[in-house]
């Protein structure tokens, strides 16, 4: 789907876009009794991080960027911020920080030295990114080529409009103990899935004391392990059922597949467990050839977990 532009809107020039640039905001929702998968941000704390340094709804859309950062040239002044991983940004060629409100002024030019830790960043703009809303989102579906602009990754050479900013923001920054650490090994928390009956006492304390190690076919819709072989009673298949954002499949050749933001909105594989949401972000930070291991918990922690991050947001004491 083309885009038709506004007029009189800053703009973005994409110089380079990196490996895989996309828009996303927190995801789809209300679509996947059709089909439709959620899609949005891998992870959705870094993005809502950067949203509140430039004064944005958290749920607004800003650049996802993977691996490699792009170059971006602004048209214009206007406020952004950075989360997530160090890409080492550069501003004119001058160290910036993460995790701070930055005033960029026309002319300016954004890039990234290299990746140093973790394996995504966002970069929010105020006002946003304008974008035409598909479904109640702004966020890119690769597969289904719909979505962000265009219904792509971005490509050198492309122009992105921004929405309107009041050019007045207060510069803030992110508490420290509010910025995540990101490292090459994460234990993720779990409850039990709908099949871990599916298991064998035997092969459930193998899944929970067995590291993993994320393969090469990791993207945004699925990250496939390698280790400890997770063996089913009998069956290794079940009637499609829905999946969520951290639902842990295992397949006929018994290694795990963790279903991320792209991931289809059903499986027939059997569901041992599904990671807890505020883990999630850790989550999307690590990339091929990073460990994971699973500590189980009470469903009741994990809501409790949830509750306090909930309340968290809404005090914004993290400024």
């Amino acid at each position: 789907m083309l885009y038709k532009r506004r007029v009189n809107l800053a703009e973005i020039h994409i110089h380079k876009a990196g490996i895989l640039t996309t828009v996303q905001d927190l995801g789809r929702f209300g679509f996947q009794q059709y089909g439709m998968p959620v899609s949005g941000a891998m992870d959705m704390y870094s993005l809502k991080l950067a949203n509140s340094l430039v004064g944005n709804h958290l749920n607004e859309a800003c650049l996802e960027i993977t691996a490699i950062g792009p170059t971006i040239e602004f048209d214009s002044d206007t406020f952004i911020a950075i989360c997530g991983a160090d890409m080492q940004a550069q501003i004119n060629g001058n160290d910036c920080e993460m995790y701070k409100t930055i005033e960029v002024k026309r002319g300016d030019v954004l890039s990234f030295k290299g990746l140093k830790n973790g394996f995504r960043t966002y970069i929010a703009f105020a006002g946003g990114i304008d974008v035409p809303v598909v479904m109640g989102s702004k966020s890119t579906y690769l597969r289904g080529k719909m979505g962000g602009f265009e219904g792509r990754a971005l490509k050198n050479g492309d122009q992105l409009q921004l929405g309107k900013n009041s050019n007045k923001l207060e510069i803030k920054q992110i508490s420290k103990e509010h910025i995540p650490e990101y490292k090459k090994s994460f234990i993720a928390r779990i409850i039990p899935g709908p099949e871990s009956n599916y298991f064998t006492v035997q092969a459930l304390a193998d899944f929970l004391k067995s590291e993993f190690v994320l393969s090469n076919h990791c993207d945004r819709m699925g990250y496939r392990l390698t280790g400890k072989t997770i063996m089913h009673k009998t069956t290794s298949e079940i009637i499609s059922s829905g999946i969520a954002f951290g639902t842990i499949q295992i397949p006929p050749n018994g290694e795990p597949i963790i279903m991320m933001a792209d991931r289809q909105t059903t499986g027939g594989y059997p569901r041992i467990a599904t990671i807890i949401s505020i883990d999630l972000p850790y989550l999307a930070q690590l990339q091929a050839g990073d460990m994971i291991r699973f500590r189980e918990i009470r469903l009741e922690d994990a809501h409790e977990l949830m509750r306090e991050e909930q309340i968290l947001w809404k005090s914004d004491t993290r400024i």
